[in-house]
């Protein structure tokens, strides 16, 4: 049994838990130290059990706290050596990863690590190599059970196609509506680079990737990474699930959908 919860999906922050049994670890540390601590403390979950941290890219709401939990903790850091660099240059980590924690993996190189086979996968963003994870978990049965998560997607890539259709769970981008972005206050540049090919997915284009590459193995969907300016959870969800109608697919039926809190954690879930 895989357990999941997201610690917030945002701007303001990411991260991610991952245990079974006594194995656990974070996708991205974009959350704020004692937000972390409080809130796995609330579901009964000690930050001490942490034995890894994955990073995606070397975007500030996804890495600005990786420093001090890896130095506090002594938990090795596992990216990219692009996203390590990047991670390195970045002023918004002030607390740099200390050398010895500082763990290399790349694109397309299935690892293990603990109970995981982790496998990370190229995300087109416009970030220091941007990277999406395959994650396999023995769960007792012949094939297992595969995780998938890709957040701060410019637009979906075939390689990405086939990591969407080997997923049993998913967390993809559902970023804004292209409506309310039109219609909102950033400035020109920021909506042409938020809807360029390196920008972020748009609940339309979500729902599209799903309604294209899912395939019957699906059991649950989350998007993640809303804004707050440009999106609403309602109307993310609708949008997707009308897409997904178009296609003879039932949102809540044949697969369940849902959004991550941007500042709140999720609850535990209990993959099997």
């Amino acid at each position: 049994m895989l357990k999941f919860i997201s610690l917030g999906s945002g701007s303001s922050g990411n991260c991610y838990y991952f245990a079974q049994d006594n194995d656990a670890m974070l996708i991205d540390a974009g959350v704020g130290i004692r937000n972390v601590k409080k809130f796995l403390h609330d579901k009964g979950i000690s930050i001490d059990s942490i034995n890894r941290i994955l990073i995606t890219h070397d975007h500030a709401d996804h890495i600005k706290s990786v420093g001090v939990i890896s130095s506090e903790y002594d938990i090795p850091v596992y990216a990219t050596s692009d996203v390590h660099d990047g991670i390195m240059r970045n002023y918004c980590v002030p607390k740099k990863i200390p050398d010895h924690n500082r763990q290399v993996i790349e694109k397309n190189v299935r690892k293990k690590l603990g109970n995981f086979y982790i496998t990370p996968f190229a995300v087109p963003h416009d970030s220091s190599g941007n990277v999406g994870y395959k994650i396999e978990v023995d769960n007792g049965t012949e094939e297992g059970l595969t995780f998938c998560i890709m957040t701060d997607v410019g637009h979906v890539t075939e390689e990405m196609q086939q990591y969407i259709g080997e997923a049993n769970y998913l967390v993809i981008e559902a970023n804004y509506d292209k409506q309310m972005l039109k219609n909102g206050p950033y400035p020109q540049y920021l909506k042409t680079r938020i809807e360029s090919p390196t920008g972020h997915l748009s609940n339309h284009e979500c729902g599209e990737a799903i309604a294209n590459f899912a395939t019957q193995k699906l059991k649950r969907v989350w998007m993640c990474h809303l804004s707050e300016e440009n999106n609403h959870p309602v109307l993310a969800l609708k949008t997707v699930e009308q897409v997904l109608r178009t296609y003879g697919l039932v949102a809540q039926k044949d697969f369940i959908v849902e959004d991550l809190k941007r500042k709140l954690p999720s609850e535990l879930y209990e993959l099997i």
